[in-house]
């Protein structure tokens, strides 16, 4: 299995358990990486073959945009949901972190794995 990642997708968000964190926009950082078979795109030399990593990202943007969760886990699951989801992919791993979350911390996160399942 390939992978085609984002790396450091900085946005803002409400996110957090404080009343203080509820009222205001915090950075957050993402990470993901999309398994995906890239022999097809690498053949073809043609993007409707790719996985489209710039709309993996609108996509992260706007549910991050119109979010407001407390926890990072919870974000977290959310975008790996969409993403396995919207792009049909089968497995993703989502890197969420807080800059400066914790004093004398770079940042604090989570990072899960996930594979998408078939019904």
């Amino acid at each position: 299995m390939d992978i085609v990642y984002i790396r450091d997708l900085r946005l803002d968000a409400v996110i957090g358990i404080y009343d203080w964190e509820r009222r205001i926009q915090q950075q957050i950082n993402v990470n993901i990486e999309m398994g995906w078979d890239n022999r097809n795109a690498a053949q073809s030399d043609d993007i409707k073959d790719t996985l489209n990593y710039k709309e993996a990202a609108k996509l992260v943007k706007d549910l991050v945009d119109k979010s407001e969760f407390q926890l990072v886990e919870a974000l977290a699951e959310h975008i790996a949901e969409l993403l396995l989801d919207k792009m049909n992919i089968p497995w993703i791993k989502v890197s969420l972190g807080k800059p400066m979350a914790v004093t004398d911390s770079a940042e604090v996160g989570v990072i899960i794995e996930r594979t998408r399942t078939t019904g």
